[in-house]
């Protein structure tokens, strides 16, 4: 397997994602895995490398394909204004938006004309971002306007170990994604659960190098109890999933999710279509948080993310958890060189 050329998006300066990107630079499964370098401010970069890694040299370069990154050394190619770096720790703030915005564009940008492999970006703050004048609600909105797509998922997803029996480890997509709880119901239809089914099925057969097992998540509680508690099951879900079946794919439900996602843990499943933010989200990071890896489906490029935010409490205290970046870029690593014939080893 070839080493992949990776940006790493610094996200939002005031937040953990400098930190982050600084503390996870020594691990021996990036540098073995891919080249990374970091699109941001490298001032920012050098605070984050005093503060949890002091023997890290932070240098600026002037373009990714100049980047020669070691555990010792940190490229960094500047994508942000300097104000970027005037950015206070742990404070919403529209410079912070601004930087998390520019860093990102400019690294997709690299990924649409082929100059990297792929992506895998720091958070941002929603709100910080607002504020700079950019109306998205996270990441995925964003990049896939950039890449110029209307069919696309967040899913997460966890490599086969603790608490994950498949060996292809599960993936969670989700039907919506950021959006207040009482707009859920009027956004799901039955077009947009076989959609969001159809690219967890091609992003796991992409992974696994097979046709995944899939479950469809109910939308009540106990799957809505034959319409007693509610008859989106009947109306909506169930007609998604026949037709999902009748294409093809190797999908049940809708079942009650309590009970779906021990199964699925179990290995019965290897992917799992949400139908809410919530409903995918907790159930995975119960069982694997810092394990954890955000995966963009549909776009043209590959892009991985933490998934985990900003985390204001613990920003620039040298405290924050490297695990997910690691396995962000490990996970971004192995998609850049799969190819749909060839399973990709996600275990480590």
């Amino acid at each position: 397997m070839t080493r992949p050329l990776l940006a790493i998006t610094m996200g939002d300066p005031a937040g953990v994602g400098p930190e982050v990107i600084a503390g996870a630079w020594s691990s021996p499964v990036v540098h073995a895995l891919c080249r990374p370098v970091v699109a941001g401010h490298p001032d920012v970069m050098r605070r984050a490398a005093a503060l949890v890694a002091p023997a890290l040299e932070v240098c600026e370069v002037d373009a990714p394909e100049a980047a020669e990154a070691s555990p010792e050394r940190l490229p960094c190619v500047r994508t942000v204004a300097e104000e970027a770096s005037k950015v206070p720790p742990r404070v919403i703030d529209a410079r912070g938006g601004q930087a998390a915005y520019d860093a990102l564009v400019t690294a997709a940008d690299w990924a649409l004309e082929g100059r990297i492999d792929g992506l895998t970006t720091a958070p941002l703050h929603k709100a910080a971002l607002h504020r700079a004048g950019h109306a998205y609600p996270g990441h995925t909105e964003l990049l896939a306007e950039r890449c110029g797509v209307r069919d696309f998922a967040m899913m997460l997803y966890l490599g086969h170990g603790d608490g994950i029996a498949g060996s292809a480890g599960l993936g969670v997509a989700h039907v919506t994604l950021h959006l207040a709880l009482r707009d859920v119901f009027a956004n799901l239809s039955s077009a947009a659960i076989a959609s969001k089914t159809q690219l967890l099925d091609a992003m796991m057969r992409r992974i696994q190098g097979a046709a995944p097992r899939l479950a469809v998540c109910a939308l009540n509680p106990h799957g809505g109890e034959e319409g007693l508690f509610g008859d989106e099951e009947q109306r909506i879900i169930a007609p998604a999933v026949e037709q999902c079946r009748a294409e093809g794919l190797n999908v049940v439900g809708p079942l009650p999710t309590d009970t779906l996602m021990v199964a699925a843990s179990a290995g019965q499943y290897d992917g799992v279509v949400a139908m809410y933010h919530d409903q995918g989200h907790i159930a995975l990071k119960l069982l694997g948080m810092h394990r954890a890896v955000n995966v963009t489906l549909g776009l043209p490029v590959v892009r991985t993310s933490v998934a985990h935010g900003t985390a204001f409490d613990l920003a620039w205290q040298g405290r924050a958890e490297t695990s997910s970046m690691v396995e962000a870029l490990r996970i971004a690593a192995l998609l850049a060189n799969a190819r749909p014939e060839k399973a990709v080893d996600t275990r480590g």
